[in-house]
């Protein structure tokens, strides 16, 4: 993987060829998260360009120990939890890492030829980690349907299906303005706040209502450092009432 700054200066760019080998990829993705995390207390958005995967390299991750994997799945899973707005844009066909790092992404681009493959070796699904977010996303009837047939997903229907947030013809130029947006939300706050989404289709309403307590007492202490002491009649719209 390639690390280079964005030219706007707002992140990084990070160029991703899924044809490389699984311990490459894993030391590339480690050390972009490194640099992502040297830019702590900055906002920061990291944008992951998908490389293309040809039809030959759908099998993954190939002749590989479970160790590896489990590297790979643990830097992957670093990456969901950066402080950075994470915004991966895809085309082609996209398959094996590039598909589990679209997916651990928080906003999704895909060109107009997209086509998403799903990893299968011999006729079998890969029982990674992907299945997990395919569920978290979709739910399991439809992550069933996905899995168990192994369909490719073009990009209308990725987008239909929510696993891509936008379809652009300008990718170039949707990156830029989606960086600039994203970069006002990239901080602390936003990785609360994903985890918060990623645990709620497996907690019960009893154990999230401890963690969504404390993010609400962090907010509502943020809101009383920036809060003038007296508020104008006509401008108390923040919610709650405090």
């Amino acid at each position: 993987m390639n690390v280079t700054p964005l030219p706007d200066g707002l992140g990084l760019k990070v160029d991703v060829d899924g044809t490389r080998p699984l311990h490459e990829l894993t030391s590339g993705l480690n050390a972009a998260c490194d640099e992502a995390e040297s830019h702590q207390g900055e906002r920061l958005v990291m944008v992951l360009r998908l490389g293309s995967t040809t039809a030959h390299q759908r099998a993954w991750p190939g002749d590989v120990r479970i160790q590896d994997v489990n590297r790979w799945e643990r830097a992957v899973r670093r990456l969901e939890r950066l402080t950075s707005m994470n915004i991966a844009v895809a085309s082609g066909a996209c398959g094996g890492p590039s598909l589990d790092l679209l997916l651990a992404s928080d906003f999704r681009i895909g060109a107009r030829n997209l086509l998403l493959m799903l990893p299968v070796n011999d006729g079998h699904f890969w029982p990674g980690m992907g299945i997990h977010r395919l569920v978290q996303h979709l739910g399991v009837a439809r992550a069933r349907q996905i899995v168990m047939w192994g369909d490719d997903i073009t990009a209308d229907k990725a987008h239909n299906l929510a696993l891509i947030d936008q379809i652009s013809e300008d990718v170039a130029g949707s990156v830029h303005t989606a960086t600039v947006l994203m970069g006002r939300i990239s901080d602390q706050e936003l990785a609360v706040r994903r985890q918060l989404l990623l645990e709620a289709g497996s907690s019960d309403y009893d154990d999230a209502l401890g963690p969504h307590l404390a993010a609400c007492d962090r907010e509502l202490r943020r809101l009383r450092e920036q809060t003038p002491t007296s508020v104008p009649v006509g401008e108390e719209r923040a919610w709650p009432v405090r």
